[in-house]
């Protein structure tokens, strides 16, 4: 696609973001309202890849989906930790974009169904994903034969786990990809301000509220709620993605700093005039794009190709 196209395209992405989604959070926000609205967007704009087999499954008590395609192996397993604020589900949303992943590794993906804020408020979230990844392990799926990645609150769902199996002593898996995390919830980024204006989704005060929905702000600190304060050393290979515009651009990259520091094997791609969570927008060429070196990165970590 032409590079004028691109732009065209990515700028009408994001005045429709904008028009639906900025400033839905806050006090006076209605969950289960907002919950209804998005799973009928969901259903509605989504498009999972038809050859992909979708079957609900018991993770050892955590409900989940497995995400199969014609290319799967079942010794290469995707842990996708979906996002939507810690409060919502996009199945079809993230079912499409980890089959896309799956098609191109000769993987298969499995979907925890972690419980949601308010309801199940922290640490509800982070113990069911660490029990998704204990549950793997005891159905025998090698630790280098799986993968954790996630996207916004499960990007911070997908570091957490990793700090929860280093604590363990568990082994780990074999890397990690991460989009647009959110890894600090002490709102301390300084692109949460400097990025308000640019970003078509949220809001400063949004992101309070969801915080607040989410935990205690006295647990904040604790490295299975803001992974940036996490030991780094000793984990597997990292891939942080953000959009340049953003708001949470920051918390990729004081994570892949803290990571280098550590001594982590860490890649870290800014892709400018990008909004959060662009890589499940698939007519953007840049979503294409981003995809393509997610696998690519954990390609290189895995040995894994259809």
């Amino acid at each position: 696609m032409a590079g004028g196209d691109a732009r065209w395209r990515r700028f009408w992405v994001h005045v429709a973001i904008r028009l639906v989604a900025k400033r839905r959070y806050g006090a006076w926000a209605d969950v289960p309202t907002l919950r209804r609205r998005q799973l009928r967007f969901d259903r509605r704009f989504a498009r999972v890849d038809p050859q992909a087999r979708r079957a609900d499954v018991d993770c050892g008590g955590v409900p989940g989906e497995w995400i199969e395609v014609p290319e799967t192996r079942a010794d290469r397993v995707l842990l996708y930790l979906h996002g939507g604020a810690f409060m919502f589900r996009f199945p079809n949303t993230h079912a499409a974009l980890a089959a896309s992943w799956c098609r191109s590794l000769g993987a298969r993906a499995l979907l925890p169904d972690y419980r949601l804020a308010p309801e199940h408020r922290y640490p509800a979230a982070p113990e069911d994903c660490h029990a998704a990844y204990r549950w793997l392990l005891a159905q025998g799926v090698a630790p280098a034969g799986i993968v954790i990645a996630g996207d916004s609150a499960g990007g911070n769902l997908a570091l957490a786990t990793l700090h929860r199996i280093r604590a363990a002593g568990e082994p780990m898996p074999a890397c990690a990809v991460l989009l647009s995390p959110a890894v600090d919830l002490t709102m301390s980024s300084p692109s949460l301000l400097a990025n308000e204006r640019s970003d078509p989704m949220f809001t400063y005060a949004a992101f309070g509220w969801i915080r607040g929905m989410y935990i205690a702000p006295e647990r904040v600190l604790e490295p299975s709620a803001s992974p940036l304060f996490g030991d780094f050393a000793g984990l597997p290979p990292l891939l942080f993605q953000a959009g340049g515009i953003e708001m949470l651009r920051d918390e990729s990259v004081r994570a892949a700093a803290a990571a280098h520091r550590a001594g982590t094997t860490v890649e870290l791609e800014i892709w400018e005039g990008m909004a959060h969570v662009f890589q499940a927008m698939p007519m953007l060429p840049q979503a294409r794009a981003a995809n393509a070196s997610a696998v690519r990165f954990i390609g290189a970590h895995t040995g894994w190709s259809a």
